[in-house]
């Protein structure tokens, strides 16, 4: 074997040595990027506070449902507008970290409301039980 039958590439050939041609995933925003995000922020920020100081929805569970959709989307446009994440940043890394944090947030949320819940239910007295008082 020579030196040249080498598996490696040359120093500049895999694009990593150099900026030449270098594309790591991760997408490099512009100004147009940024204003795009901040945008869409101030919209979907926007939204949930003239619904709340509107009173625009009877119910509260309403407002609190768009409030919590505009929150999940606005996560979604800082992520992908402000961290610059994606699917091909970091070898998909990045997203597979996002999703693990996702699903524990969720299991921790889900657990406390749960718990929280329950112990309103079993440990509150209820209103037959108010009347029983001496």
């Amino acid at each position: 074997m020579s030196a040249h039958d080498s598996t490696l590439p040359a120093h500049g050939q895999d694009g990593h040595h150099g900026h030449e041609g270098h594309d790591d995933g991760a997408s490099h925003s512009t100004f147009k990027g940024y204003m795009t995000g901040f945008v869409l922020s101030v919209i979907l920020t926007a939204i949930p506070f003239t619904l709340v100081i509107g009173k625009v929805f009877d119910k509260s569970s309403t407002t609190a449902l768009i409030l919590l959709s505009c929150a999940a989307v606005q996560i979604v446009v800082h992520m992908i507008y402000f961290l610059h994440m994606n699917f091909r940043s970091e070898g998909g890394w990045n997203m597979l970290a996002l999703i693990f944090t996702i699903v524990l947030v969720v299991i921790a949320l889900s657990g406390s409301l749960w718990v929280m819940f329950h112990l309103n239910e079993n440990m509150m007295p209820s209103l037959h039980d108010m009347k029983n008082l001496p």
